[in-house]
């Protein structure tokens, strides 16, 4: 692969290209934030004919109807909340036997920008004053190019308020580390302090004041408009594909916007089945699921009754749907470490570019069962998918992820599942260029099942 230029962009006859790989990579170069996310998809779905309908509005839903549609965008709908979460569903037809949904967030662990952020360090820098979102390797974030993101809320002509999304869409900030000479020991393992240490630079003393005015002009409102943001750092290094025969990509936030992309493709591609198709993206994932657009809400459970009211049927038709329903809930696994071996369990050790992970924890971190992990077997099966088993060490606890968790409001089989990948929740991580049309794949087949 001599002569490749420096974004090893893949080309169509390599072994290991698949066209899902160089589109979902292109989302998540768009995506910076939750709420790109959110923007991005729902841009998507509205030029596949779906209909977007408002939590605060009274819902018209239309089924298929013989598989012939009542009108041009019946039975395809989405729905958001806090612009940070979607429920995206298609409905074939009003007696429908249960729900088929894929759930996977759309956070990532980042640093937030508190309220009045620039601190000034006299005569020399002005910084910002950033907070951890979620649970990140604070060593990755330094000495990158880095940029903000999120959204905005303003004061319209009306004087009410709207929300505007904005991307400073430059290298803008750096977080410098500090040099050896200065910290000898450094090489030794640091203990990094959030408000010490990982404050990033955004310029030099005649920097005061500004911030504001470069979010503002990067978003085309006016500074003294902004009543509200919520804006996240991000790494502005962009994805690339690599190794010896291109079977590796290296990006931002592939956990979880790698499950999100995969999974909403074969969402959009799958053929109507006798079930209604959902596909959810929850936000606040990383930290906790508790809030009012997690998975913890009741933003699922709202969005299922509805469905079933709207369309005439009972409170007993919603709960025998509920019983026969099912859920895969899509989250990245941890690959096995080519330099740290040993902290993979001794058998089940997923691999990149092996097939989808299947993730199992006695203590329920995990919502597999044999029920589940039995039916998700099949899918993959009919699918020509391979897949792969994920445990933790018996002696080192993992992490968890939304399954058992939107089962607290929607109590389905689930199966817990991912693609492997390495560095998880760095700012640039790693995973296998052929795992997306597995994961692609196995989630069109489900949804047809």
């Amino acid at each position: 692969m001599a002569g490749k230029k420096a974004n090893n962009k893949l080309e169509k006859n390599s072994s290991l290209y698949t066209d899902i790989t160089g589109r979902m990579l292109d989302f998540i170069d768009e995506s910076p934030t939750c709420f790109h996310v959110v923007a991005n998809l729902k841009k998507r779905l509205l030029s596949e004919g779906y209909v977007e309908l408002k939590e605060s509005e009274e819902w018209k839903l239309n089924p298929l109807t013989n598989g012939k549609k009542t009108s041009p965008k019946a039975g395809k709908y989405f729905v958001t909340r806090n612009d940070s979460s979607i429920i995206s569903f298609r409905i074939p037809r009003k007696d429908f036997k249960g729900f088929y949904m894929i759930a996977s967030h759309s956070d990532s662990p980042s640093f937030k920008i508190k309220e009045n952020p620039e601190m000034e360090v006299p005569g020399a820098y002005v910084k910002l004053n950033v907070e951890k979102y979620g649970g990140m390797l604070c060593a990755e974030w330094f000495d990158r190019p880095l940029s903000v993101a999120g959204r905005l809320i303003i004061r319209d002509k009306k004087n009410t308020v709207s929300s505007r999304l904005v991307n400073v869409d430059r290298d803008l900030l750096m977080l410098p580390a500090l040099a050896i000479h200065m910290n000898r020991e450094a090489n030794d393992g640091y203990k990094y302090n959030a408000q010490k240490d990982m404050l990033p630079i955004f310029g030099d003393a005649d920097a005061k004041d500004k911030f504001f005015e470069v979010v503002a002009d990067a978003a085309g409102v006016k500074k003294e408009d902004i009543l509200g943001h919520d804006l996240f750092l991000y790494n502005r290094v962009k994805p690339t594909v690599w190794g010896a025969s291109m079977e590796y990509i290296g990006s931002s936030r592939l956990d979880n916007q790698e499950c999100v992309y995969t999974t909403f493709e074969g969402f959009l591609n799958a053929a109507d089945s006798d079930n209604v198709a959902v596909h959810c993206v929850f936000d606040n994932e990383e930290v906790g699921s508790g809030t009012k657009q997690g998975a913890a809400s009741t933003f699922l459970k709202d969005t299922l009754t509805r469905i079933n009211d709207c369309l005439g049927r009972t409170a007993e038709q919603y709960f025998t749907a509920v019983a026969q329903s099912f859920m895969i809930s899509a989250d990245n696994a941890h690959a096995v470490h080519p330099n740290n071996t040993d902290k993979a369990d001794p058998v089940n050790r997923p691999v990149m570019n092996k097939g989808v992970v299947i993730k199992y924890n006695a203590n329920q971190k995990y919502t597999t069962d044999a029920v589940s992990a039995a039916n998700f077997k099949l899918m993959c099966e009919k699918a020509g998918v391979p897949y792969q088993s994920f445990t933790n060490r018996s002696d080192m606890p993992g992490g968890s992820t939304l399954g058992n968790i939107s089962t607290t409001q929607v109590a389905v089989n689930t199966v817990d599942i991912g693609l492997a990948q390495l560095a998880m929740h760095s700012p640039y991580e790693t995973a296998g260029s052929l795992d997306p049309q597995y994961l692609a794949a196995v989630s069109k087949v489900f949804y047809e099942s």
